[in-house]
């Protein structure tokens, strides 16, 4: 066996979401060969693939079927998570991806998505941070348990930046880590627009693979300000079933697909899709009504993420300052997870195959 071999049989392997082969995309290192051992690395687009198995199999498969009957194939993986970003990055330079979470309405659970979305990507291996941009009703310190602290500052360079509080892994900042939560943020559109620029510009959020960023519901200032500040790689749309989230959810697709700002939509997830009580584990409630999330979906063309459950332990893990995906109840984090896998193959495509990540430039 030589390089040469195993290189050609795994150019036969297709990435299934970008359509190569693993060599034309350069996935494929550190090759060693030893008797009928060999071992090589693929380098995949994100640590939180899912598809990881899928490629395992394939390349074994590709070498004894190509090379070497009785090869003993040892396949590695690292990652290096992909990044569309052509901008002059003179903001969030060390951040290779910015995910936009938003909702066309309050009350659809947009901030529980996010907050579990990211900690999801985190414990696959990717570095994440979260930024809480609802300015007048932030919730994520609340969802982390860090009610009350009170974030520090660093020196950089001759500039003081905020260091964002680090929690399971993750670096998160909110306006609620910064105000009084008894007092009201009575703040008009240019002052809340100033605070997401601090938050932007004034944080050290350092190298991260993901920003996830929990966007207030609604479509307005602070939308057009995020995407006029940073290249925002994609959104992810949160809806619920019930037809009055569906209408407020079609307005936030419709924003983010007009002409002027054009920022590739991820996928849309739905949240609260059907309630299983604890003792009937197998009985699943519409409460909100039946695939609505899904079926707006395929009206707009959009890739559907998942559906999320009612589930007591989201509601009270949210409360207690411990989101699901850092607690033990394992089948409500695999529909978390599932989401998280589908999104992050959804961003991987989004940078392989659209136009380079751009911050927004539009007439007011």
């Amino acid at each position: 066996m030589t390089n040469e071999d195993i290189l050609k049989a795994l150019s036969n392997v297709q990435e299934p979401d970008l359509g190569k082969d693993l060599v034309t995309l350069n996935m494929v290192k550190d090759i060693a060969i030893n008797g009928n051992e060999v071992s090589f690395t693929v380098v995949l687009t994100t640590p939180a693939c899912p598809l990881k198995d899928l490629i395992m199999n394939a390349c074994i498969n590709a070498v004894k079927l190509l090379v070497n009957k009785q090869a003993i194939v040892q396949v590695n993986f690292t990652s290096n998570t992909s990044s569309n970003r052509t901008d002059a990055k003179t903001v969030l330079t060390g951040v290779k991806n910015i995910i936009a979470v938003v909702s066309g309405k309050g009350g659809v659970g947009k901030s529980t998505v996010a907050s579990n979305f990211a900690l999801a990507l985190a414990q696959s291996g990717a570095s994440v941070g979260l930024m809480d941009a609802d300015i007048y009703g932030p919730s994520q310190h609340i969802m982390f348990g860090v009610r009350g602290e009170r974030p520090l500052m660093k020196d950089v360079d001759g500039k003081g930046l905020i260091v964002p509080i680090e929690k399971f892994g993750i670096k998160m900042m909110s306006i609620g880590l910064l105000v009084d939560e008894k007092q009201a943020v009575v703040w008009r559109g240019p002052m809340v627009s100033s605070a997401i620029r601090q938050f932007v510009s004034d944080v050290d959020w350092g190298e991260l693979d993901y920003l996830v960023i929990d966007m207030p519901p609604g479509t307005g200032d602070i939308h057009l300000t995020v995407v006029q500040t940073v290249p925002v790689t994609g959104v992810i749309v949160v809806t619920t079933p019930q037809t009055v989230a569906l209408a407020d959810a079609k307005k936030g697709i419709a924003m983010f697909g007009q002409a002027q700002l054009k920022v590739p939509i991820i996928g849309l997830v739905e949240n609260m899709s059907y309630f299983t009580p604890a003792e009937l584990p197998d009985n699943k409630y519409y409460l909100f009504g039946k695939n609505g999330g899904k079926n707006l979906a395929e009206e707009f063309d959009l890739p559907f993420l998942g559906q999320i459950p009612i589930v007591q332990s989201i509601r009270e893990g949210g409360d207690a300052g411990i989101p699901v995906m850092a607690g033990d109840d394992e089948l409500t984090k695999k529909a978390f997870l599932d989401f998280t896998a589908n999104a992050t193959r959804g961003i991987a495509m989004r940078n392989a195959n659209m136009s380079p990540t751009q911050i927004v430039e539009m007439i007011e």
